[in-house]
């Protein structure tokens, strides 16, 4: 696996940015959640003065071997229909993306289909999707590693264009299933608890999830019984599941804000912060969506989501939405007057 550089934030700079919040012109503190985020961002970027420069969205595609056991509710012919919808606009994440003016880059890792003649797909395609983990692993060590170095190619992108804050959106059917898996082993938490209705599935379709992870599970415990942090990722991950990994784990590289989205990319996060803790200090983690586990996921690492609005859409869209609330931190720090220049006694 490619390795990465990741240092915790500085801190050395947490007094001079507490000392600008606090002579804002305002009650002390009064702006809550604000100014947790400024001071983030503040450190993330070493800065009094942080930037949200040329935000791009990363919207990563594959599909999943472990779909073709009745995980999901919906055809993993869905994935590739999806990502051409996307190329002409026509996905909620076009439409966020448009709204806050975000870059966005639709990238196939793993889709079981031929988009190499669809304009505007980025074509980085490992295989046409993974394998069956039910099986035998999800992808080889090679396809992994592959993986990985492609998400950070794609920052690095990004990052040669002036992006200082990365939101990252996936497309793949049958994904909530590798990201339950992960939950349970990274969280220590029941497989029973982790797994919900995905796409739509009724109790008998979540019943049937169940049994099918927990049989590919036993089968992976008892082939790695001692599984390192990457083990569980090659065994039950997609690509786009990876290249998500990469590009967290590349963007906390380069100092850059990453806006965690919804259960799927919050299992990625999760699994960047167990190869790289420090990554977490470059995350905010915009919701908590109304797939089940969700909040049980963001609890392990100690998240307090922006928005609570039941989101399940995936595509990186309730990251998209909650971003207004970062401008409106970083804004603060930039724009608002303190005490002195607008000569107003200080009252607290």
């Amino acid at each position: 696996m490619k390795s990465f550089n990741i240092q915790f934030t500085d801190k050395t700079l947490q007094e001079s940015v507490q000392a600008k919040l606090d002579n804002l012109n305002k009650p002390k503190g009064s702006l809550g959640r604000l100014e947790e985020l400024a001071m983030q961002v503040c450190l993330i970027q070493q800065t009094l003065n942080p930037s949200l420069a040329h935000p791009c969205h990363l919207l990563l595609g594959g599909d999943h071997g472990i779909e073709r056991e009745g995980v999901s509710v919906s055809p993993r012919e869905v994935t590739w229909q999806q990502m051409v919808n996307f190329t002409r606009g026509g996905g909620g994440v076009n439409m966020f993306c448009r709204q806050h003016n975000f870059h966005l880059r639709i990238v196939d890792m793993g889709v079981d289909y031929d988009l190499s003649g669809v304009k505007g797909i980025i074509d980085q395609k490992i295989a046409r999707g993974t394998r069956d983990f039910l099986y035998e692993p999800a992808m080889t060590e090679e396809e992994f590693d592959r993986a990985i170095q492609i998400g950070s190619d794609l920052v690095d992108s990004c990052a040669a264009e002036g992006c200082r804050v990365l939101s990252l959106g996936e497309m793949g059917i049958g994904n909530t299933s590798p990201s339950s898996i992960w939950m349970s082993i990274f969280g220590d938490i029941p497989l029973k608890d982790c797994i919900g209705a995905g796409a739509g599935l009724n109790n008998d379709g979540i019943r049937h999830k169940y049994e099918v992870l927990s049989e590919a599970l036993q089968k992976y415990q008892a082939t790695i019984p001692q599984p390192s942090a990457i083990n569980p990722l090659i065994y039950f991950g997609g690509f786009e599941m990876i290249a998500a990994i990469g590009s967290m784990l590349r963007a906390a590289e380069l100092h850059i804000i990453i806006l965690i989205d919804g259960f799927i990319m919050t299992a990625c996060a999760l699994a960047a912060i167990r190869l790289h803790p420090a990554t977490q200090d470059y995350m905010i983690f915009t919701h908590c969506g109304d797939e089940s586990g969700h909040q049980q996921m963001l609890n392990i690492v100690g998240a307090n989501p922006l928005l609570h609005l039941g989101l399940r859409l995936g595509e990186g869209t309730g990251a998209l939405c909650a971003f207004p609330i970062i401008d409106s931190a970083v804004r603060m720090m930039n724009e608002m007057n303190n005490f002195n220049d607008a000569k107003i006694t200080k009252y607290f």
